[in-house]
């Protein structure tokens, strides 16, 4: 892997870490802290459950489709200003959802979010990989994804307490407040870490430069796992709440500490993985997840299919692939932006893209299967698959550092 380039501004670790999670957690927290409020909403617009589950669609969507942008921004613009403008976008949309008063209005609100959210993912990556390489940035990622597990742990409860006491309203005034709360942070804390270039985002850049990354088997196959990984995550949500609360019986109070199965145990996972991180061999913790993953993909898809839905008959597996998850994304993102540094807010939007698309048409698919119990259990067990399957070409693409 190659060093880490010259920095403007260097941040210290604890810092960039800081800035990290609170940028990373953005797109999970808004998803986290609405599923709750999906059920409510169906009568809340006197709309169908297939409708609602398209608010998550359309907000994967925007988040997966702008980080193509918001990635080339940072790297083109810098990236405190490509974070400040696009953090604008997401309270724009966060506003309009409170005030919406129809569910046509709150699908756009929910656009725009993913829109403006989806700047926290391509620069907490860049910031770090502009900074730090090797074993020192998968350390930072590890410890993201620690501070990352506790705000998405408890925003399903804290959504579901806001929703039984203020109404529906409150779940999205709460994202205007952690949209404001990291305006200001970036404001305060964030330097500029990497030299504007402006020509970068030129189209005809753009198109050079995703083409080199796509064409670098090295970062396509990183996407790949994360894409299987991460974007099971997201594409359960849409599916989690109508099984947990429809099917199976949960309150959304009860649904918002029950979703603690699935944070907690990436948090256990991310803690575990930063206590025996210097007794492992190179890819010994990715090998480690993959078999996770894959064990509670086969468990999700056998749980599903033979037995009667219950709360842990579903969410023990979720904790599996959650835990196995924790152990993957550090390095494999290391791995995926280490290649090209100049690169690296797009290269950041690349994965990120591939990650959250996949999200999106999970979602779309669950939408289409209509029985959410079914999508489940078909949908997720096949993007685990996939993640485990691009884990092998991930091998094989990076097999001289074996």
């Amino acid at each position: 892997m190659q060093d880490a380039p010259s920095v403007l501004n260097p941040m210290s670790e604890r810092r960039t870490t800081l800035l990290g999670a609170t940028l990373t957690m953005i797109g999970p927290l808004s998803m986290a802290i609405y599923t709750p409020a999906m059920p409510e909403l169906v009568h809340a617009f006197g709309t169908t459950d297939a409708a609602i589950k398209l608010t998550l669609s359309l907000y994967f969507a925007g988040f997966a489709c702008a980080q193509l942008i918001s990635g080339p921004c940072s790297d083109a613009f810098g990236r405190r200003a490509a974070t400040l403008a696009f953090l604008a976008i997401y309270l724009v949309g966060s506003i309009i959802c409170v005030v919406a008063p129809t569910i046509d209005l709150l699908l756009a609100g929910r656009l725009v979010q993913g829109i403006g959210a989806s700047v926290g993912v391509t620069v907490s990556r860049a910031i770090v990989r502009d900074q730090f390489s090797g074993a020192e940035a998968a350390r930072i990622l590890n410890m993201v994804g620690i501070v990352l597990a506790i705000g998405p742990a408890a925003a399903p409860t804290i959504g579901g307490l806001a929703l039984a006491a203020f109404g529906w309203q409150s779940v999205f005034f709460l994202m205007v407040g952690f949209g404001l709360a990291s305006a200001l942070a970036v404001a305060a804390l964030m330097k500029e870490t990497a030299k504007p270039d402006l020509s970068l985002i030129r189209p005809d850049r753009l198109v050079k430069s995703y083409g080199t990354l796509l064409a670098d088997m090295r970062v396509l196959f990183s996407a790949i796992i994360l894409g299987g990984n991460v974007g099971a995550l997201y594409a359960q949500s849409t599916m989690l709440p109508f099984v947990l609360i429809k099917i199976v019986g949960l309150t959304p109070a009860q649904f918002g500490a029950g979703m603690l199965m699935q944070t907690g145990s990436y948090f256990a996972g991310s803690v575990a993985l930063r206590k025996l991180s210097r007794h492992l061999r190179p890819g010994q913790a990715l090998r480690f997840g993959m078999a996770l993953v894959g064990i509670g993909g086969l468990m999700i898809f056998l749980s599903t299919h033979l037995i009667a839905p219950s709360y842990l008959s579903i969410m023990l597996p979720v904790g599996f692939c959650s835990f196995g998850m924790a152990f993957i994304i550090p390095d494999v993102t290391t791995a995926g932006l280490s290649p090209y540094p100049r690169l690296a807010g797009s290269a950041s939007a690349l994965m990120g893209f591939i990650q959250m698309g996949c999200g999106f048409l999970g979602g779309v698919a669950a939408a289409w299967l209509s029985d959410p119990l079914t999508a489940f259990g078909t949908i997720i067990p096949i993007m685990e698959l996939m993640a485990v399957l691009g884990f092998f070409g991930f091998r094989t693409a990076w097999k001289h550092l074996e």
